[in-house]
């Protein structure tokens, strides 16, 4: 079945770095775009950031400061987040849609301290 997990996230510093990652199964990663999404506590889940197999997309919040990745070898999709800032501070998910229906990990807390 198709399986995201995420990981990579904790606890960082204002400027400091992450990186997480989504390992996915169940599905050639090749053929598919990956999302990355992030939600705060009391507000709506937003896309971040995305990659198919020939494009990238960032949302203006974190376009400059974090960059996606794909390692389809691994199944493993990336997201480098640099220079973060307190308004950074959510649970990142990543997602597919794959068989008709967008499948979500369980999330990855990040939390940029001041």
């Amino acid at each position: 079945q198709v399986q995201l997990v995420e990981s990579g996230g904790g606890l960082v510093q204002v400027g400091g770095s992450l990186r997480l990652s989504c390992a996915t199964s169940g599905f050639t990663l090749d053929y598919y775009a990956i999302g990355w999404f992030r939600q705060a506590p009391g507000k709506e889940r937003e896309g971040a950031s995305c990659i198919s197999s020939s494009d990238t997309y960032y949302s203006d919040p974190v376009k400059g400061r974090f960059t996606i990745s794909r390692d389809n070898a691994k199944n493993t999709v990336y997201l480098q987040m640099n220079n973060l800032k307190p308004e950074d501070t959510d649970v990142y998910y990543c997602s597919v849609i794959a068989r008709g229906r967008r499948f979500w990990g369980q999330g990855t807390q990040v939390t940029v301290s001041s």
